[in-house]
């Protein structure tokens, strides 16, 4: 009877336990505050914006512990410290937090009062508290989804469709009641093709070998001859050379200048030789973290390091460092993601299901390069040629630096002694010597001592620790000259590499890097395909490699729109750089996923890609304008004909160049000084150094012209060349006066006119001939009847003008002119036709 009584009492004590939570209201009695009035609280006020449906800020507060985890502003909770604690900030307002809830009732007095004293009393709660799954991010936006190819639709008009390509616009056009117009004459399909694959007019001597090919696939045989060219790099690598935000300068004020032109050259033989895109990004964003890494793939990395870098007086270095890796996080996500990442910069998208949490775990990926304050060109790497690895050059200058190392550890035990001497030397400069410094020592020795930067201070120290003066009075300065003087010179360029030490990221409260939020790790945003789970921190090659994997629809659909729009001057999403719900949706989105899954399908072949659309017959058709068309379709969005494009800037140069037989067509190497107008540099702080070429890298393509941040080249900004401080996507077109002043007077364009009016008289005939050559140079085509008398009448009139005045003839023909009326005459006619509009147009 006692065993039965003992088993009933434990029995009753196990059942009263069971009804007990694992926390004591009396034990505890700030988790019995927290459970009878904290988190109904809680639920009633804050968890409609913060719980496991949206966590606004990235905070959660349907459980306690969320409020000790925080969000992107760290944690809400300080347990026995109210008045540090976010939670308690927002929901009174107090240094100048937003005021929580943002709608609805405020807390009452009372509803305040419990909250501090829950907090002061340590903001206890049961150990047991769970909370429920946060719901995954998710977007029922047509580009977060999967991309799915369609079969090409049945169409009515089978005997137009060339390819898939064809079906997906006919069968829009014949829902519209549209047709596609005609095949374009075979002369604007050869210039059309000729200038958007290489960005150069054909040949009058191609222009007769197509007309003369009858072939069913001669066209076909055309395109594959100009995808082999090795203009084509030229031609669309400078596309990707805006993308990438390429210059020859660091920018801002200084906007000193850089060597950073093998990355230039990497891109244009990455795309003659094909490389799958995938693997063109991979380098790109990750080439050093690859296993052993080549040469080329550092080269590579070059694209992160086209990022601005201030070297004004008094700069914060951690400051623009931040500002560098945020303008590699946005140009990711514009270049690959099609996205404004930069939105989330300061707090969540507005419109797009990214926060600032997910634009924050993007920038840990960048967070991890190196950056050397004292020297932002840092870090850089020689590129030495095959040859010169052959002869085994390199090891020949590391054994060289090692020595200058060693004797540089003498020369700091003198480094008040030079100074010094470097301050005596300075008071010695005349005017005249002073002009003859080079322009970044001359800026700094015009300014007095305390206004001098780092960087001023530093290139002053170099040039004078190069002068006989310093090498006379101190001797390992003149050994240190004699070994840089043996040591073999090889380019260099600026790279992308990991810091030696890993940086702690963080969120920054809003945008400011002064103010850290909750610590993030690399990662990519939520709405998207994930990375593969992993224990080890994600790198940038993480990165890179998910840009361009199977199950990430962006990359695909954002590329293939891109050259799209290249070829028929819109997009089939028009807002190229915003695939999110503010933009554009597509106006073929099966035709656009039907391309992207093409090209993901055959390997990320690019000129396959390429190939594919010229030979459409969408592409080919007249740009010839329809009234029919117009009615339904005035911007052409459906493509029932091909659209009028302006040619690029550069292209106009090298169109022009091409024409007038001036064109140097050698590939790559450093960047060039044509002829400028005077005064380019009088409202920069740094003048530049300018002195137009005379050789023949006068007459380079236009992509190889120097890019100064601060000052563009005139006769390219007039055309609407971008600006290289942010990446660009799509250029715009302007039609101005300027233009066609700058392509009848401008030097350079002159100099183009007299090189064809050579090219001209020494066409055999008389002028009938010369003036059809002269047209087929220009405009790949005959002149029609009437053109051709106008030609004729104006070069009579010029012949006979010139003739009254040989001083103007002298001044247009140049003064090495053996006929200068003649010359001049033909001069003026060279003029005209380059300033045609059907000139700087593809049809």
């Amino acid at each position: 009877m006692a065993f039965q009584q003992l088993v009933l009492r434990c029995a009753l004590l196990i059942g009263a336990l069971l009804l007990v939570p694992a926390w004591s209201a009396a034990d505890d009695p700030a988790a019995g505050l927290y459970e009878r009035s904290i988190r109904p609280l809680l639920a009633a006020k804050c968890v409609r914006c913060h719980g496991p449906g949206k966590q606004q800020s990235g905070l959660r507060l349907d459980t306690a512990r969320g409020a000790l985890t925080g969000g992107d502003s760290g944690p809400a909770l300080v347990p026995g410290k109210s008045v540090e604690s976010l939670l308690w900030q927002a929901v009174t307002g107090a240094n100048d937090v937003s005021k929580m809830p943002p709608e609805g009732d405020p807390l009452t007095a009372d509803e305040i009062r419990l909250l501090r004293e829950w907090i002061e009393s340590g903001a206890a709660f049961p150990d047991d508290e769970v909370a429920a799954d946060a719901l995954p991010t998710h977007s029922d936006h047509w580009a977060f989804q999967p991309v799915r190819p369609v079969p090409p639709p049945a169409v009515q008009n089978t005997a137009w469709p060339r390819t898939a390509i064809d079906a997906l616009i006919l069968s829009r056009l014949e829902a519209e009641g549209l047709t596609p117009s005609r095949e374009a004459e075979r002369t604007t399909q050869l210039r059309r093709v000729h200038l958007d694959l290489l960005g150069l007019p054909p040949s009058p001597e191609l222009l007769d070998e197509f007309l003369a090919d009858d072939a069913p696939e001669a066209y076909e045989r055309l395109v594959d001859r100009l995808l082999a060219s090795p203009h084509f790099g030229e031609r669309w690598g400078r596309d990707w050379l805006d993308a990438a935000r390429y210059a020859d300068s660091n920018g801002f004020t200084r906007d000193m200048p850089r060597t950073i032109w093998k990355y230039r050259d990497w891109v244009i033989d990455a795309l003659n030789a094909n490389q799958p895109f995938d693997e063109f990004t991979v380098e790109q964003i990750a080439g050093d973290l690859l296993p052993e890494p080549t040469l080329a793939q550092r080269v590579a990395t070059g694209f992160h390091r086209n990022t601005l870098i201030n070297e004004e007086g008094g700069t914060d270095p951690e400051q623009f460092r931040v500002e560098a890796v945020v303008d590699r996080v946005n140009t990711t996500g514009a270049v690959y993601l099609g996205l404004t990442i930069g939105c989330a910069q300061c707090h969540n998208h507005k419109y797009d299901p990214i926060t600032q949490r997910d634009y924050y775990q993007l920038f840990a990926f960048y967070n991890t390069t190196a950056f050397n304050g004292g020297n932002p060109a840092e870090p850089v790497i020689d590129v030495p040629s095959a040859d010169q690895i052959r002869a085994g050059e390199p090891e020949r200058k590391r054994q060289i630096r090692d020595e200058i190392a060693r004797l540089e550890t003498e020369v700091i035990t003198q480094d008040d002694a030079i100074q010094s001497a470097q301050d005596a030397w300075e008071q010695t400069l005349t005017y005249d010597d002073k002009k003859a410094l080079p322009f970044n020592v001359k800026n700094a020795v015009d300014l007095p001592p305390r206004d001098r930067s780092d960087v001023h201070k530093r290139d002053l120290a170099a040039y004078f620790r190069g002068t006989d003066t310093a090498r006379q009075q101190f001797p390992p300065l003149d050994r240190i000259a004699a070994l840089k003087t043996s040591e073999p010179q090889f380019p260099t360029t600026m790279v992308v590499a990991e810091a030696a030490e890993p940086r702690e990221s963080y969120i920054m409260i809003r945008g400011d890097f002064l103010r850290r939020g909750a610590t993030v790790t690399a990662n990519v945003p939520a709405v998207l395909s994930p990375l593969p789970p992993r224990s080890e921190p994600y790198t940038r090659l993480d990165l890179a490699k998910w840009l361009v994997s199977s199950d990430q629809p962006l990359t695909p659909r954002v590329y293939v729109n891109r050259v799209w729009q290249r070829y028929f001057g819109r997009g089939l999403v028009e807002t190229e750089n915003d695939f999110g719900t503010q933009g554009e949706r597509p106006t073929h989105p099966e035709l656009l996923d039907w391309l992207a899954a093409e090209f993901v399908r055959t390997g990320w072949d690019v000129k396959r890609l390429h190939r594919l659309i010229v030979t459409s017959a969408a592409y080919r058709q007249s740009s010839q304008h329809r009234a029919d068309v117009a009615e339904v379709d005035p911007l052409n969005k459906l493509l029932a004909r091909q659209n009028r494009l302006r040619l690029d800037a550069e292209l106009i140069r090298d169109a022009a160049l091409s024409a007038s037989g001036l064109l140097t067509a050698e590939l790559g190497g450093p960047p060039v000084t044509p002829p400028q107008p005077d005064g380019v540099f009088d409202f920069t702080q740094d003048k530049k150094p300018w002195v137009a070429a005379t050789d023949r890298q006068r007459y380079r393509r236009g992509l190889y012209t120097q890019l100064w941040r601060s000052s563009l080249y005139p006769a390219m900004t007039v055309f609407d060349f971008p600006d290289p401080n942010v990446t660009c996507t799509r250029r715009n077109r302007s039609n101005t006066p300027l233009q066609s002043l700058t392509l009848a007077n401008d030097q350079a364009f002159v100099e183009f006119a007299r090189g064809l009016a050579d090219r001209i008289q020494q066409t055999d005939g008389d002028d009938t001939t010369r003036l059809q050559a002269a047209v087929k140079l220009c405009l790949s085509r005959d002149p029609a009847s009437l053109e051709q008398a106008r030609l004729s009448a104006f070069l009579h009139q010029q012949r006979t003008a010139f003739g009254d005045n040989p001083a103007a003839a002298k001044e247009l023909a140049g003064e090495s002119a053996a006929h200068p009326a003649e010359n001049a005459a033909w001069v003026a006619v060279a003029r005209v036709l380059l300033n045609l509009d059907e000139f700087i147009t593809r049809e």
